[in-house]
């Protein structure tokens, strides 16, 4: 599982006072933005103990899921997917626009009635994607999923979305 690092970083900065946010921005951006998974958790377990000492609420913020933000540096992401894969914005953009369709909706009729509404939102939403950037670089994800014992069946789909 991947866990959003802009959502990390915006968590760690609000418990910080404004002086530290933005030495500690860079550093952990400095950190995410670190090619070799180990590299980049030395840089966050270091930061951890600096934020230990200015204050343990932003400290407990950052270690709190920490793993799950390198899960792409671990996997080996190409960097340019990387960068898009590392923010959950692509999945919240598109359940924004399933919300705001199925908001409209006053009443819920058939059992199945919100799962077409949702898909058939999801389906607009779908329609104004953008290209992911990085695509290119998307069968290499799919070997390092295999790779790391993810089942064979979500690799293809993966392969043929």
């Amino acid at each position: 599982m991947q866990r959003c690092q802009a959502h990390k970083r915006r968590n760690v900065l609000e418990q910080l006072p404004e002086q530290y946010q933005p030495g500690i921005d860079r550093k952990l951006l400095a950190a995410y933005a670190m090619v070799e998974h180990a590299d980049a958790r030395r840089a966050l377990e270091q930061l951890h103990k600096e934020l230990d000492r200015i204050n343990p609420s932003a400290a407990r913020s950052l270690e709190e899921g920490m793993e799950e933000t390198l899960t792409v540096h671990k996997l080996r992401v190409p960097e340019l997917l990387r960068k898009s894969l590392a923010s959950t914005n692509i999945i919240e953009s598109a359940f924004s626009v399933a919300e705001e369709l199925c908001r409209r909706v006053k009443r819920w009729r058939q059992g199945d009635h919100r799962e077409r509404w949702a898909g058939s939102a999801l389906l607009l939403a779908e329609s104004k994607f953008r290209r992911l950037k990085g695509y290119r670089e998307i069968s290499k994800l799919v070997s390092a999923l295999a790779d790391h014992g993810i089942k064979k069946g979500l690799a293809v789909q993966a392969k043929t979305a």
